[in-house]
């Protein structure tokens, strides 16, 4: 399938949920449109989902705006900066490891837009740092690839515990059952489930 790029993309997988599940036509309009988030690949969008990794949103966004004002959101930036740079915005000292070791391993982002969406996770996932749901966002957001889903993300499990009336969270396990009629726009409903996480809880599942 082609990646998503647009809100055409979206809205054409918004339908397919609608279509397959009676749950997601209800609640698809009280949500509205969705949020595209597509971001640039490369470097830069993979440092955004370490600096994210098991902090809430904001303290993320609070954390990333520091680094892009210190001019260290690079890998040429990254591998300059000292330890006490990277501390000074924010970074813990595990982050600041993974985002040196990763500007130093000379990753070939532009071939990483040509594989398979297995090949590409299990790439990102052999560099320090980088754990399944940190390659399964890359993918979604810089990649726009259409069905990733990230079913270890907890704002996820939440948004569908709710929307679902489940009484219990489902675990990665369960949701990737949940999500298996949402093939081959799971992408597209991760991005429905954060924003009835955001209408449910009031605040973001994710920057």
């Amino acid at each position: 399938m082609r990646p998503i790029g647009t809100e055409a993309d979206l809205a054409e997988g918004a339908a397919h949920l609608a279509r397959v599940c009676p749950v997601w036509a209800r609640v698809l309009p009280q949500i509205g449109p969705l949020p595209l988030r597509r971001r640039e690949d490369g470097f830069e969008a993979i440092a955004g989902a370490i600096v994210a990794q098991q902090i809430s949103v904001a303290a993320a966004a609070s954390i990333w705006d520091r680094m892009v004002a210190a001019d260290l959101i690079t890998a040429s930036a990254i591998a300059a900066a000292s330890d006490d740079d990277l501390r000074s915005a924010g970074l813990s000292r595990p982050k600041a490891r993974y985002l040196k070791a990763i500007a130093a391993a000379g990753l070939d982002w532009d071939g990483l837009r040509e594989l398979p969406d297995d090949q590409a996770i299990a790439t990102l996932v052999a560099l320090p740092g980088i754990g399944v749901w940190t390659a399964e966002i890359y993918l979604k957001f810089a990649l726009g690839r259409p069905d990733v889903f990230a079913a270890g993300d907890l704002a996820l499990q939440e948004s569908a515990r709710i929307m679902y009336g489940l009484d219990t969270r489902p675990g990665p396990a369960a949701l990737r059952d949940l999500a298996e009629p949402w093939r081959p726009w799971r992408a597209v409903a991760a991005r429905g489930l954060w924003a009835y996480y955001r209408l449910a809880k009031g605040r973001e599942g994710i920057r």
